[in-house]
């Protein structure tokens, strides 16, 4: 059963002419995807819903949270901006009542202006589907961990990852020097609707250990990149709240507040700042639990693969509290290795060299 709803959501967007909001009802669940209008104009005519000036992503969430009581994410998978997933059987019928009353109400929601909150996530989905259908890629890096002093220590390493339909990313760092690191192995299972897995490799004990949820903020591997710090989060993860725009260099940023809902991450919100063009993140503000601006992250040497997919080639992480830092320089990127996914195993961790 299908429904098509809506016509010029969030129309100041100057790049959509039309957009509609097209809810797909079938017996995996509930999916609510942002598609062109031109795609289901025919499906809203059929409807004879009144046109809508104005969908807000808050009054979509909140009308089916309190409907349902239950436990829903966000997903990114989106074109352009929401898609939300109930995977769950035995909730089809309760998703089914959900969408009906959905439908009945949306008359009432009436025009009303765009929240900062929802203009931050609209923005935040926007810039997550840009990086979406890469497949997979491998690339090089050089760690350079600095202290305070300006010593310095100097580790190599690869990295692999695998792109997940409907599931976060699975990735995996190796270390190939220093002689004493050689062989160590991160191994992360990110999740959508569930808390991320990540595996630490140690070749001198020729032992898989878990890293727990409380561990996630502690070094990785003596950096000032957290172990949490070495994957890519997901939209679904966090909140939002758009603060402003203003120039950053020769470009345009946004700048965006993002609040964890991990309640052991250990940041209590990040402040990024994107490009409007490309989307590209170019400086990442991380506060601690005590709200204390503890790092910052920047992006630099920036380059595009396969006509879209942009990758910084330098990243630096600076701790204000020690004035450590930690850079990551990559080079080698390859797309389109056609990785399997049993190279991301635990049992994969014990057969790397």
């Amino acid at each position: 059963m299908n429904f098509d709803i809506g016509a010029a959501v969030w129309p100041h967007l100057t790049y959509i002419k039309r957009t509609c909001v097209k809810l797909n009802l079938g017996h995996k669940g509930l999916r609510a995807n942002l598609h062109h209008a031109e795609s289901c104009q025919s499906g809203l005519e059929q409807t004879r819903l009144p046109p809508i000036e104005f969908w807000s992503l808050g009054k979509i969430y909140g009308l089916i949270k309190q409907t349902t009581k239950i436990e829903y994410r966000r997903r990114s998978r989106v074109i352009p901006f929401l898609s939300i997933y109930l995977h769950s059987n035995r909730l089809f019928v309760l998703c089914a009542l959900t969408l009906l009353l959905l439908v009945s109400q949306l008359s009432t929601l009436g025009a009303e202006e765009e929240t900062l909150e929802d203009k931050g996530m609209r923005i935040a989905l926007v810039a997550s589907e840009s990086n979406e259908g890469f497949g997979d890629f491998s690339a090089e890096l050089t760690m350079v961990i600095r202290d305070r002093r300006g010593g310095e220590s100097t580790r190599q390493m690869r990295f692999k990852v695998l792109e997940v339909p409907d599931d976060g990313d699975k990735s995996l760092f190796v270390f190939d020097q220093p002689r004493d690191v050689k062989g160590t192995a991160l191994l992360t299972h990110a999740h959508i609707n569930a808390p991320d897995d990540q595996w630490l490799y140690l070749p001198a004990l020729q032992k898989v250990k878990r890293i727990s949820a409380s561990e996630r903020s502690g070094s990785f591997m003596g950096s000032e990149f957290a172990y949490e710090d070495m994957r890519a989060g997901e939209v679904a993860e966090y909140t939002y709240k758009y603060l402003r725009e203003e120039p950053c260099g020769e470009l345009t940023c946004t700048v965006i507040e993002q609040y964890p809902l991990d309640e052991k991450s250990g940041y209590s919100k990040k402040v990024i700042w994107q490009d409007t063009e490309e989307l590209r993140s170019w400086k990442m503000e991380l506060y601690d639990r005590k709200d204390s601006h503890l790092k910052t992250l920047t992006f630099a040497k920036y380059k595009q693969y396969l006509e879209k997919f942009w990758r910084a080639e330098e990243q630096t992480m600076e701790n204000h509290l020690t004035g450590a830092s930690t850079v990551l320089k990559w080079t080698e990127f390859e797309f389109g290795k056609d990785l399997d996914e049993s190279e991301f195993s635990q049992t994969a961790l014990r057969r790397i060299r």
